[in-house]
């Protein structure tokens, strides 16, 4: 088996957007024998991409919605045993209130999912306490806060504020995310980390949580 022919036979596939080719593409590593965590590090690879080229305009959001699926539908169909499916960490994922952007967000969410964590993204334009809510709810282990415009940042450190005064922010660790944020604001905010794409999420997310 030639590993990077098979990466990139499952990046292509992601790249197409059809649910049946993504399918065939995984069996294809299956049978060739990649362990699930390097099928599923290649179809990240691939729905990074497809973000990338729906930021640039070459893919439009029905693209980005069906390459999602088609990942996760193909993701079900893996043994996870060595993958990390017994995870068990709850992660809380959503765009801060005020903003409506949510591809990159929907990403992680997905990213985080196939890697074994139980996500529930509670999408965008999310007031404040529904985030609270939610933590509460789920018995969450970690809150993920994006914020694509400027005007929205300070959301995400709203969020961390409300954890404060409800007791809840030395149980939850928060990953901040989203085109203005950086390292130097998770730390003014109080954040445990800032990821700057979808890769970097889960790689933070396990860093943190496991």
């Amino acid at each position: 088996m030639d590993k990077q022919i098979v990466l990139d036979e499952l990046k292509k596939a992601m790249l197409s957007c059809k649910a049946d080719v993504i399918m065939a593409a995984v069996k294809s590593a299956v049978d060739a024998g990649m362990p699930s965590g390097e099928i599923i590090d290649g179809l990240a690879a691939g729905m990074t991409e497809v973000g990338d080229q729906f930021e640039r305009g070459k893919l439009f959001l029905p693209h980005v919605m069906m390459a999602a699926n088609g990942m996760q539908k193909a993701v079900e169909t893996l043994d996870m045993g060595e993958a990390g499916a017994t995870i068990k960490k709850v992660i809380i994922n959503g765009t801060v209130e005020g903003d409506v952007h949510d591809i990159g967000k929907s990403i992680v969410s997905t990213m985080l999912q196939s890697s074994g964590f139980e996500v529930h993204d509670l999408g965008r334009d999310v007031p404040i306490a529904k985030f609270i809510e939610a933590v509460k709810e789920y018995n969450a282990d970690m809150v993920g806060l994006s914020a694509l415009m400027t005007t929205t940042l300070n959301g995400q450190r709203d969020v961390i504020e409300l954890l404060k005064a409800n007791g809840l922010r030395d149980k939850v660790k928060v990953m901040v995310g989203g085109a203005p944020a950086t390292t130097a604001w998770a730390e003014k905010i109080g954040a445990d980390c800032y990821a700057e794409n979808a890769t970097e999420a889960v790689e933070k997310a396990k860093a943190l949580l496991l």
